[in-house]
Protein backbone atom coordinates (compact mmCIF):
# COMPACT_ATOMS: atom_id res chain seq x y z
CA UNK A 1 0.00 0.00 0.00
CA UNK A 2 1.33 3.40 -0.85
CA UNK A 3 1.42 5.59 2.55
CA UNK A 4 0.64 9.85 2.33
CA UNK A 5 2.04 12.22 5.29
CA UNK A 6 -0.34 15.33 5.08
CA UNK A 7 1.37 17.86 6.89
CA UNK A 8 -1.59 20.51 7.21
CA UNK A 9 -2.53 23.00 9.92
CA UNK A 10 -5.85 23.23 8.60
CA UNK A 11 -7.92 20.04 9.74
CA UNK A 12 -10.62 20.94 7.14
CA UNK A 13 -8.28 20.96 4.04
CA UNK A 14 -6.11 17.92 5.91
CA UNK A 15 -9.42 16.03 6.17
CA UNK A 16 -10.82 16.90 2.66
CA UNK A 17 -7.07 16.23 0.97
CA UNK A 18 -6.92 12.53 2.90
CA UNK A 19 -10.60 11.74 1.71
CA UNK A 20 -9.61 12.35 -2.00
CA UNK A 21 -6.85 9.97 -1.66
CA UNK A 22 -8.31 6.98 0.49
CA UNK A 23 -11.21 6.89 -2.13
CA UNK A 24 -8.21 6.48 -4.54
CA UNK A 25 -6.97 3.70 -2.33
CA UNK A 26 -3.82 5.62 -0.75
CA UNK A 27 -3.13 5.20 3.07
CA UNK A 28 -3.01 8.43 4.39
CA UNK A 29 -2.09 10.19 8.06
CA UNK A 30 -1.96 13.61 9.31
CA UNK A 31 0.18 15.83 10.58
CA UNK A 32 -1.22 19.60 12.20
CA UNK A 33 2.26 21.30 12.83
CA UNK A 34 5.63 20.78 11.79
CA UNK A 35 6.97 19.45 14.68
CA UNK A 36 4.22 16.47 14.77
CA UNK A 37 5.34 15.77 11.04
CA UNK A 38 9.00 15.54 12.26
CA UNK A 39 8.32 12.85 14.99
CA UNK A 40 5.90 11.01 12.59
CA UNK A 41 8.75 11.53 9.71
CA UNK A 42 10.99 9.35 12.58
CA UNK A 43 8.94 7.04 13.29
CA UNK A 44 7.38 5.87 9.98
CA UNK A 45 7.86 5.10 6.25
CA UNK A 46 5.76 7.20 3.85
CA UNK A 47 5.90 7.23 -0.15
CA UNK A 48 5.16 10.95 -0.32
CA UNK A 49 4.51 13.69 1.65
CA UNK A 50 1.98 16.88 0.62
CA UNK A 51 3.21 20.06 2.90
CA UNK A 52 1.99 23.31 3.34
CA UNK A 53 4.41 25.95 3.91
CA UNK A 54 2.26 28.09 6.51
CA UNK A 55 2.87 26.02 9.81
CA UNK A 56 2.94 26.71 13.69
CA UNK A 57 6.56 26.45 15.62
CA UNK A 58 8.15 24.65 12.54
CA UNK A 59 7.57 26.20 8.59
CA UNK A 60 7.26 23.95 5.75
CA UNK A 61 10.47 25.64 4.33
CA UNK A 62 12.31 24.48 7.44
CA UNK A 63 11.07 20.81 7.38
CA UNK A 64 11.93 20.40 3.86
CA UNK A 65 14.92 21.43 4.09
CA UNK A 66 15.34 18.86 7.36
CA UNK A 67 13.83 16.63 5.79
CA UNK A 68 15.85 16.33 2.19
CA UNK A 69 19.01 15.80 4.63
CA UNK A 70 17.96 12.73 5.31
CA UNK A 71 15.57 11.61 2.92
CA UNK A 72 14.79 11.98 -0.87
CA UNK A 73 10.50 10.62 -0.46
CA UNK A 74 8.99 12.94 -2.76
CA UNK A 75 7.22 16.19 -1.58
CA UNK A 76 4.47 17.99 -3.02
CA UNK A 77 4.15 21.91 -1.60
CA UNK A 78 0.28 23.09 -1.32
CA UNK A 79 -0.09 26.38 -0.29
CA UNK A 80 -1.47 29.68 -0.27
CA UNK A 81 1.48 31.56 -1.42
CA UNK A 82 1.53 31.68 -5.54
CA UNK A 83 4.57 34.01 -5.65
CA UNK A 84 6.92 32.56 -8.25
CA UNK A 85 9.58 33.58 -6.46
CA UNK A 86 8.72 30.99 -3.51
CA UNK A 87 7.82 28.27 -6.08
CA UNK A 88 11.59 28.34 -7.81
CA UNK A 89 12.89 28.44 -3.88
CA UNK A 90 11.07 25.42 -2.81
CA UNK A 91 11.80 23.37 -6.20
CA UNK A 92 15.11 24.24 -5.90
CA UNK A 93 15.28 23.64 -2.15
CA UNK A 94 14.28 20.02 -2.99
CA UNK A 95 10.38 20.03 -3.69
CA UNK A 96 8.97 17.67 -6.29
CA UNK A 97 5.84 19.14 -7.34
CA UNK A 98 3.92 22.54 -5.95
CA UNK A 99 0.06 23.07 -6.31
CA UNK A 100 -1.40 26.31 -5.35
CA UNK A 101 -4.40 26.65 -3.01
CA UNK A 102 -7.22 26.77 -3.89
CA UNK A 103 -6.60 23.64 -5.08
CA UNK A 104 -8.62 21.06 -7.62
CA UNK A 105 -9.13 17.44 -6.11
CA UNK A 106 -8.45 16.08 -9.16
CA UNK A 107 -5.45 17.90 -10.41
CA UNK A 108 -4.39 17.04 -6.60
CA UNK A 109 -4.59 13.48 -7.55
CA UNK A 110 -3.25 13.73 -10.88
CA UNK A 111 0.07 15.36 -9.49
CA UNK A 112 -0.12 12.95 -6.86
CA UNK A 113 -0.06 9.75 -9.38
CA UNK A 114 2.43 11.52 -11.85
CA UNK A 115 4.96 11.61 -8.67
CA UNK A 116 4.70 8.19 -7.65
CA UNK A 117 4.84 6.88 -10.72
CA UNK A 118 8.52 8.62 -11.05
CA UNK A 119 9.78 7.73 -8.07
CA UNK A 120 8.28 4.38 -7.98
CA UNK A 121 9.00 3.51 -11.12
CA UNK A 122 12.13 1.26 -10.19
CA UNK A 123 11.04 -0.59 -7.72
CA UNK A 124 7.48 -1.82 -8.40
CA UNK A 125 6.90 -5.71 -8.20
CA UNK A 126 4.62 -8.20 -8.72
CA UNK A 127 3.59 -10.49 -6.06
CA UNK A 128 1.99 -13.64 -7.20
CA UNK A 129 0.16 -16.76 -6.36
CA UNK A 130 -0.89 -19.41 -8.76
CA UNK A 131 -2.47 -17.30 -11.78
CA UNK A 132 -3.06 -14.48 -9.22
CA UNK A 133 -1.02 -11.32 -9.71
CA UNK A 134 -0.62 -7.96 -7.87
CA UNK A 135 1.27 -5.10 -8.48
CA UNK A 136 2.08 -3.41 -5.76
CA UNK A 137 2.88 0.21 -7.41
CA UNK A 138 -0.15 0.11 -9.20
CA UNK A 139 -2.04 -1.62 -6.68
CA UNK A 140 -4.24 -3.51 -9.57
CA UNK A 141 -4.79 -7.56 -9.09
CA UNK A 142 -5.05 -9.77 -12.12
CA UNK A 143 -6.41 -13.31 -12.19
CA UNK A 144 -5.43 -15.27 -15.01
CA UNK A 145 -5.15 -11.94 -16.76
CA UNK A 146 -8.50 -10.81 -15.96
CA UNK A 147 -8.49 -7.40 -13.76
CA UNK A 148 -10.48 -7.77 -10.56
CA UNK A 149 -12.35 -5.40 -9.32
CA UNK A 150 -11.07 -4.67 -5.52
CA UNK A 151 -11.84 -2.25 -2.88
CA UNK A 152 -9.44 -0.93 -0.71
CA UNK A 153 -9.82 -2.62 2.55
CA UNK A 154 -9.49 -6.08 -0.15
CA UNK A 155 -6.58 -4.73 -1.51
CA UNK A 156 -4.98 -4.37 1.84
CA UNK A 157 -5.89 -7.89 2.94
CA UNK A 158 -4.55 -9.18 0.18
CA UNK A 159 -1.67 -7.48 -0.15
CA UNK A 160 -0.82 -8.62 3.54
CA UNK A 161 -1.39 -11.92 2.64
CA UNK A 162 0.91 -12.04 -0.19
CA UNK A 163 3.87 -10.47 1.44
CA UNK A 164 3.43 -12.95 4.58
CA UNK A 165 2.59 -16.11 2.60
CA UNK A 166 3.64 -18.35 5.48
CA UNK A 167 2.04 -16.54 7.92
CA UNK A 168 -1.29 -17.11 9.95
CA UNK A 169 -3.29 -14.20 10.43
CA UNK A 170 -5.18 -14.18 13.93
CA UNK A 171 -8.72 -12.00 13.30
CA UNK A 172 -7.20 -10.38 15.80
CA UNK A 173 -3.46 -9.56 13.64
CA UNK A 174 -5.76 -9.01 10.70
CA UNK A 175 -8.30 -6.34 11.95
CA UNK A 176 -5.27 -4.68 13.77
CA UNK A 177 -3.00 -4.56 10.48
CA UNK A 178 -5.57 -4.00 7.67
CA UNK A 179 -7.70 -1.31 9.91
CA UNK A 180 -5.02 0.56 11.97
CA UNK A 181 -6.83 0.29 15.21
CA UNK A 182 -7.40 -1.90 18.48
CA UNK A 183 -9.53 -4.91 17.53
CA UNK A 184 -12.59 -4.60 19.02
CA UNK A 185 -13.35 -8.27 19.27
CA UNK A 186 -16.46 -8.17 16.79
CA UNK A 187 -15.26 -11.08 13.49
CA UNK A 188 -18.36 -9.42 11.36
CA UNK A 189 -16.31 -6.58 9.20
CA UNK A 190 -13.32 -9.17 8.88
CA UNK A 191 -15.40 -11.84 7.66
CA UNK A 192 -16.97 -9.96 5.84
CA UNK A 193 -14.30 -8.52 3.92
CA UNK A 194 -12.51 -12.09 3.33
CA UNK A 195 -15.57 -13.62 1.87
CA UNK A 196 -16.16 -10.77 -0.98
CA UNK A 197 -12.31 -11.13 -1.22
CA UNK A 198 -12.70 -14.92 -1.80
CA UNK A 199 -15.43 -14.67 -4.00
CA UNK A 200 -14.19 -12.35 -6.32
CA UNK A 201 -10.88 -13.82 -6.27
CA UNK A 202 -12.43 -17.46 -7.58
CA UNK A 203 -15.08 -15.92 -9.59
CA UNK A 204 -12.25 -15.32 -12.51
CA UNK A 205 -9.82 -18.71 -11.40
CA UNK A 206 -12.88 -21.34 -9.72
CA UNK A 207 -10.17 -24.18 -9.84
CA UNK A 208 -7.43 -21.86 -7.31
CA UNK A 209 -8.24 -21.41 -3.70
CA UNK A 210 -6.61 -18.30 -2.87
CA UNK A 211 -7.35 -17.63 1.10
CA UNK A 212 -7.21 -20.51 3.66
CA UNK A 213 -9.43 -20.27 6.99
CA UNK A 214 -8.02 -21.88 9.36
CA UNK A 215 -10.94 -23.16 11.72
CA UNK A 216 -10.76 -21.09 15.07
CA UNK A 217 -7.63 -19.63 14.89
CA UNK A 218 -7.55 -16.72 11.28
CA UNK A 219 -6.46 -16.54 7.78
CA UNK A 220 -3.83 -17.25 5.87
CA UNK A 221 -2.59 -17.21 1.99
CA UNK A 222 -3.47 -21.04 0.20
CA UNK A 223 -1.15 -23.48 -0.20
CA UNK A 224 1.57 -22.07 1.62
CA UNK A 225 2.76 -24.67 4.63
Amino acid sequence: MINILIVEDDKEISGLLCSVLSKNQYTCKSAYSGLQALETLKNNRFDMVLLDLMLPRISGEELLRNLRHSSNVPVIIISAKDEMAVKVDMLRMGADDYITKPFDNNEVLARVESNLRRSLGNTSSRLTAGCLEFDTAKNICTVSGQTISLTGTEIKILRLLLENPQKLFTKANLYMSVWEEPYDYDDNAVNTHISNLRRKLKSACPDQEFIETVWGIGYKLAGQT
